[in-house]
């Protein structure tokens, strides 16, 4: 069992930064960010392994960055340029069991491949 807690969350303009933080119980080897907005389904932002390679979300590519501190327990998410569309609840995950694929083990992307959620963080983004 992992228990995620998530904070940094908070109200921004369009154009500004934020940097999120998931407190995890211990670590996984893949992890991630997902999000969800109103109405909608929740979405990958990207994910990251033991060893700090990362996959993003075409959206958020070149704004968001991953990053954890095995030492810490700890995942971030570093958004910059927040845009209008990206106002939503962000959750991290842990427990996603990685795939091989040509001896290279790729960390899933999807919500169903990840067993442990945090509650969530509101991102705002005003236009």
């Amino acid at each position: 069992q992992v228990q995620l807690v998530e904070s940094g969350g908070g109200s921004v303009q369009a154009g500004g930064s934020l940097r999120l933080s998931c407190v995890a119980s211990r670590n996984t080897y893949c992890m991630a960010w997902f999000r969800q907005a109103p109405g909608k389904e929740r979405e990958g932002v990207g994910t990251i392994d033991n060893v700090g390679g990362t996959v993003y979300v075409d959206s958020v590519k070149g704004r968001f960055t991953i990053s954890r501190d095995n030492a810490r327990n700890t995942l971030y998410l570093q958004m910059n340029g927040l845009k209008f569309e990206d106002t939503a609840e962000y959750y991290c995950a842990a427990g996603g069991i990685p795939v091989m694929d040509g001896g290279n083990r790729y960390c899933p992307r999807e919500p169903v491949d990840f067993d442990y959620w945090g509650r969530g963080t509101q991102v705002t983004v005003s236009s």
